[in-house]
């Protein structure tokens, strides 16, 4: 009995030996098994971070790394002129890429990239830092237009440099230099403002976009519409085969109203001579746009991939301004282009008759103010015409005078002056034509009876366009009719069929001025043909010319008065204008010619718009002149 009750409780003191033991165990198992259900939760969460929430992205991501998806640029549509002569077109440019998600080792990789390119390795990184922000395995731009021997070396050592493609897109090509630069405008990358205005997502980072001119504002249908190419690609990014590719469709054409040919003698007059100014050839009866040149010209081929610091800073420190679209952002006062509005104000007031005579004996007195005649000397008696074909001041002085500023300011807005035309072009000016009520509201000033001598003129407040001018001399030349200025002629889609045609737009039609202004048109004849005309310099064998010449004062500095013309500061010189329509009988074509300090409208305009005349009815009076040979 001992040994059995000395058994069980041994048993006993075993089993509880056990339970204190259990007892401290029990803690640790706890803990393991929530352990183990934490890290059993934890994966839960990331499968379903991965799997769920965020599977499309990374679908995406291993798609990618398989499948290299690429836009392709559409070719931009082409620019030609009136006759179909290319102004602009395209050629491919191979530009060298760098996706950061394929490049393993960057900093050796851009060393040994610059030496191939012969860049800076710091102009590299400066255009990585530049795309920062957007994702890896979007290509960023390292360099455009690479040549064809930097191509042929990297396509065979593709192997040295991963993450390194390249890209071929169409690249502007400017057939005739510089030409018409202000009309056609120029490219560049677009801006992050841009990007975020963009409604319909057509851009993304690095596209070329237009930045001014009709390259900005025939964008869209300039632009085209991308392709799209797939192609696999190995884990370092290199292609194996293209899988599928849908091709970009090209842009429209635009079909111009200029006349290349006009534009180019213009621009060559202009340039040959480092003139800087504008020339204005407008058709009288439609409104069309044959020459539109602002000189100097910006150099478009310098904005292709980025304009340089130093090429932007050289145009803004350019004393002749050529940013500058002076055919509708220059002001200039007219001068003596000014007095056919005179003119017209005073015939149609009864203020003159063609036979109504002034004495002009140098200058003209108001109250105790001496007025001075261009020609010192006088002109002794003058009519109409006379005064028109000889400029005279003192005759305006007095019609200016007797009509009021307020009249006169009314018919300069009739004809074009001072406003807007409305044309498709950027940053148009309006200009100024003073009155009474706009200098009261301006200076808080009353008006002087002086300042309606200087203003019927061409002088004092007044300030036009050269645009504005060719309007004037075509509204004189066809009756009075106002037609919108048109550039654009038509656009062609890529299919050959046409988008947009523009019809000649006229906005509005003066009446019952007809004999006034043919009284205007004859003494303009007289200034080109008269045997005392201003602009005799002008004539063109065989064509009869009616013009006008116009000096605008830029600054009256008495310490230049009787300095010689060639000593006074390029700055301080008087503009040049000159305005006519050809042929007189039957006008056709309006041309303005203003020089900025060319000094006189008969030496410094008129022989431009002769070249100009002369290239437009170049075959009609060579033709003309051989029948008379027969």
């Amino acid at each position: 009995m001992k040994d059995k009750r000395s058994f069980f409780t041994e048993l006993e003191e075993i089993n509880e030996h056990d339970d204190s033991a259990l007892d401290m165990l029990r803690p640790r198992i706890i803990l393991a098994a929530a352990l183990i259900i934490g890290f059993a939760v934890l994966i839960f969460c990331r499968l379903w971070f991965l799997q769920i929430s965020n599977s499309d992205e990374y679908i995406n991501k291993a798609y990618n790394n398989r499948v290299r998806i690429s836009t392709l640029a559409a070719p931009r549509g082409h620019i030609l002129d009136r006759n179909g002569i290319p102004l602009v077109t395209n050629r491919p440019s191979f530009n060298v890429l760098l996706i950061r998600e394929d490049s393993k080792n960057d900093e050796h990789l851009l060393k040994k990239l610059a030496g191939v390119l012969d860049v800076d390795v710091s102009q590299l990184w400066e255009r990585i830092r530049e795309a920062s922000n957007i994702p890896l395995h979007i290509p960023i731009r390292l360099q455009e237009d690479i040549d064809w021997q930097t191509l042929a070396y990297l396509e065979n050592h593709n192997h040295e440099f991963s993450g390194i493609r390249i890209e071929v897109t169409p690249r502007r090509v400017y057939h005739f230099g510089d030409l018409a630069a202000h009309v056609i405008g120029y490219l560049g990358s677009i801006s992050k403002e841009e990007l975020k205005k963009q409604s319909g997502g057509e851009y993304d980072g690095g596209d070329q976009v237009g930045k001014m001119g009709l390259e900005k504002l025939r964008d869209e249908v300039l632009r085209g519409e991308k392709g799209m190419s797939y192609s696999e690609v190995n884990a370092r990014g290199f292609e194996q085969q293209l899988l599928k590719r849908e091709d970009p469709l090209p842009g429209s054409e635009i079909h111009l109203t200029i006349d290349a040919k006009m534009q180019q003698m213009a621009e060559e007059m202009m340039n040959g001579e480092e003139k800087s100014g504008a020339v204005v050839v407008l058709e009288v009866n439609s409104g069309r746009v044959l020459t539109f040149a602002s000189t100097p010209p910006v150099r478009l081929q310098e904005f292709i991939g980025g304009i340089s610091q130093q090429n932007w800073n050289a145009y803004l420190n350019n004393i002749k301004t050529p940013l500058l679209n002076k055919t509708v952002q220059g002001l200039y006062p007219p001068g003596s282009t000014y007095k056919m509005i005179t003119a017209l104000a005073g015939l149609d007031n009864g203020i003159i008759t063609p036979e109504t005579a002034f004495y002009c004996p140098g200058y003209y007195r108001l109250g105790r103010r001496i007025y001075r005649c261009w020609k010192h000397s006088g002109h002794g008696a003058v009519d109409l015409k006379r005064a028109i074909a000889e400029s005279c001041d003192v005759y305006f002085y007095q019609v200016g005078q007797q009509v009021g500023v307020d009249i006169l300011a009314e018919y300069a807005k009739k004809f074009g002056l001072g406003q807007k035309t409305g044309m498709e072009i950027e940053n148009e000016q309006d200009g100024l034509i003073p009155t009474r009520k706009w200098k009261r509201q301006r200076y808080n000033e009353k008006w002087h009876e002086g300042e309606t001598l200087s203003i019927a003129i061409g002088q004092g407040f007044n300030l036009v366009t050269p645009l504005q001018m060719a309007v004037m001399t075509s509204m004189i030349a066809n009756g009075g009719k106002n037609y919108r200025p048109q550039m654009v002629e038509k656009i062609i889609g890529p299919d050959g069929n046409i988008v947009e045609e523009i019809k000649p737009e006229l906005i509005y039609e003066l009446t019952g001025l007809e004999e006034s202004l043919a009284l205007i048109r004859e003494g303009m004849v007289e200034v080109v043909h008269g045997k005392r005309g201003t602009a005799r310099i002008a004539r063109v064998e065989g064509l009869t010319i009616g013009g006008k010449t116009g000096t605008a004062q830029v600054v009256k500095i008495a310490v230049y008065k009787n300095m010689k013309e060639e000593d006074i500061p390029y700055k301080f010189r008087d503009h040049a204008w000159f305005t006519c329509f050809a042929p007189a009988e039957n006008p056709e074509i309006a041309v303005t010619v203003l020089v900025e300090h060319g000094l006189h409208g008969s030496s410094g305009a008129a022989p431009i718009a002769r070249a100009v005349l002369k290239t437009y009815f170049e075959d009609r009076l060579t033709r003309e002149g051989q029948e008379k040979e027969k």
